[in-house]
């Protein structure tokens, strides 16, 4: 819990009366009010209107995960409609909310002009909740910025509303659909795109039914449109799909910053029309791969365009791609090198421990910048603990390091904890969520007294 004169952020805490009638004067002062999965039902919902209505200082309200229902959001809504109301963010994510209390929703929106964020994901609005929603989002007074509509039970017949929401908005930034909309209302999405005028910068369609033919309008949407700064996919692509939108990505006007590619079905073919991309765009910062079978083949391919010049890529995620000790010499010579990767996520991957003592001969060097490093349930055990412990006095920029899930014992931990109390190791966090002793949990929390730079999770 966090409390103090500008926000109020509990959560998962179940509000006795004695305690919600602390609260409630704390709701009339703070500017942003987070109360997430604290147990709220309708029944609070008159008393948080009326504490709203008296906080003219309000810009952030999120109620997510409370079973609201629509007669709760609704009362909570009256509490914004004053003429004095500045609100920013609105989130009544997974609050029960349904397509009968879109319609009051799709009012309130004509009179917060202010409101930028508004988040739904997680309610069953359906098809006809969206139209309504929509309505509301036409209206000239409204000014959204960013919406969230994951897992809203919606269709192919909801992207037509959108895409004319698109038309007509020139505030979109964000949109997250994530609905099984298929091939058909992802084309009517990037059609309403197309034809746009707003400066869309995030489109994440994860989950969306796409396959390859969607990756076509895609590509197009990645040429045409140069604010995109973001693209998370989480479909099953394939490579074909994926040599579709390179295209895209590799046109002159692309400016994509983030490009996640989740679970999609692909294989080291795809690092080969991928490589294309880290050479040629700069601009290319992060790329998740995570959940995609690349191999060795695919971890090698992406290391070597990660050692030319013309790539400045500072993020990179391959968690659960199928990666063995064998492809460890390859990112050992990027930890060395490369100036400009900060982040490595290679979670969840056969790596063991030769991978691992493979990785802290890069990581050793004086070049390296890395600042954090994911090693969560790589087979790594005791016997790596003597290489990390040296790597991490030797290492100047490492600042993250994650050892979850892996066959650490006690022995390991006291080897890296010899290496985590000298001045010369600069690891501000270490993520251990393996089972201790209770002995070995004393002496953690004893080093993170006796370091206050260093935060231990376990």
């Amino acid at each position: 819990m966090s409390v103090d004169m500008q926000c109020l952020d509990i959560q998962c805490e179940e509000l006795s009366d004695a305690r919600w009638a602390e609260l409630l004067p704390l709701l009339q002062r703070c500017q942003a009010v987070r109360l997430n999965d604290c147990g709220l039902t309708e029944a609070q919902c008159t008393d948080i209107s009326s504490a709203l209505q008296a906080n003219p200082a309000l810009t952030e309200l999120n109620l997510r995960s409370n079973e609201l229902g629509d007669a709760g959001v609704h009362r909570v809504l009256q509490a914004l409609q004053s003429s004095s109301c500045k609100i920013l963010k609105l989130s009544f994510q997974n609050c029960y909310l349904t397509a009968a209390g879109c319609g009051v929703l799709s009012g309130t929106l004509r009179s917060l002009p202010t409101l930028q964020e508004l988040h739904l994901s997680d309610n069953p609005l359906g098809d006809a909740g969206l139209q309504l929603l929509c309505e509301g989002f036409l209206d000239p007074q409204c000014h959204l910025e960013k919406l969230q509509l994951e897992y809203s039970r919606l269709s192919p017949a909801s992207c037509e509303p959108l895409a004319t929401v698109l038309r007509a908005e020139q505030d979109f930034k964000e949109l997250t659909v994530s609905n099984d909309i298929d091939e058909a209302g992802i084309h009517v999405l990037c059609q309403g795109l197309k034809d746009s005028p707003c400066q869309l910068e995030t489109p994440k369609l994860e989950n969306c039914g796409a396959t390859s033919d969607s990756c076509r309008d895609l590509c197009s949407i990645l040429a045409s449109k140069t604010s995109l700064r973001e693209l998370a996919l989480g479909n099953k692509l394939g490579d074909v799909g994926i040599a579709e939108m390179c295209p895209g990505l590799l046109h002159p006007s692309s400016r994509l910053r983030t490009l996640w590619i989740w679970e999609c079905g692909l294989t080291a073919k795809s690092c080969g029309d991928l490589c294309r991309v880290l050479r040629a765009k700069d601009s290319l910062k992060e790329l998740s791969l995570a959940g995609n079978k690349l191999g060795d083949e695919g971890a090698r391919l992406l290391c070597e365009s990660l050692l030319e010049p013309g790539c400045q890529l500072e993020s990179l995620w391959l968690k659960s791609c199928s990666l063995t000790a064998a492809c460890c010499s390859h990112f050992s010579s990027v930890l060395a090198q490369n100036k400009f990767l900060l982040e490595l996520q290679i979670s969840e991957n056969r790596l063991g421990d030769a991978g691992v003592q493979e990785l802290c001969q890069g990581l050793g060097q004086p070049g390296s910048v890395l600042r954090s490093l994911w090693l969560g349930d790589c087979d790594v055990s005791d016997s790596s603990c003597g290489s990390l412990a040296a790597t991490l006095l030797a290492n100047h920029s490492l600042r993250d390091l994650d050892l979850s899930n892996n066959c650490v014992g006690d022995a390991g931990i006291l080897q890296l904890m010899e290496s985590l109390r000298q001045l010369a190791c600069l690891l501000e966090q270490l993520v251990l969520y393996i089972y201790w002793s209770l002995e070995m949990e004393n002496r953690l929390q004893a080093l993170e007294k006796e370091k206050s730079s260093l935060r231990v999770i376990s």
